[in-house]
């Protein structure tokens, strides 16, 4: 079994930026993949960004060059780092993790972003 705790939501203004940290603990493995995955109100989850085991990753095209997804192995944590947020990112974002990308299968309680003036 693995938990995922996420931490670093918040409001913010557009134009600035927040950092969500997840840590895993339980039977977590470097290999695993994991990543974050958002839900807006009224709208179904959707991939955020993602980091496989080998260290690729994957991003959504909406948040390409204004977010940056990080892994330290040695904490068993993840990082996304969120810059130039906009209003349309106001969610609230789960952390996963999973064998691979394609089966992220334990998730986090999610933490709430919201970018508002």
């Amino acid at each position: 079994q693995v938990q995922l705790v996420e931490s670093g939501g918040g409001l913010v203004q557009p134009g600035g930026s927040l950092r969500l940290s997840c840590a895993a603990s339980g039977s977590i493995f470097s290999t695993n993949a994991m990543g974050w995955y958002r839900q807006a109100p009224g709208k179904e989850r959707e991939l955020v960004a993602v980091v496989s085991g080998s260290g690729s990753t994957l991003y959504a095209d909406s948040v390409k060059g204004r977010f940056t997804i990080s892994r330290d192995t040695a904490k068993n944590t993840i990082y996304l780092q969120m810059n130039s947020l906009k209003p349309e990112d106001t969610a609230v974002y789960y952390c996963s993790s999973g064998p691979v990308i394609s089966r992220m299968i334990y998730w986090g309680q999610g933490t709430q972003v919201t970018v508002s003036s």
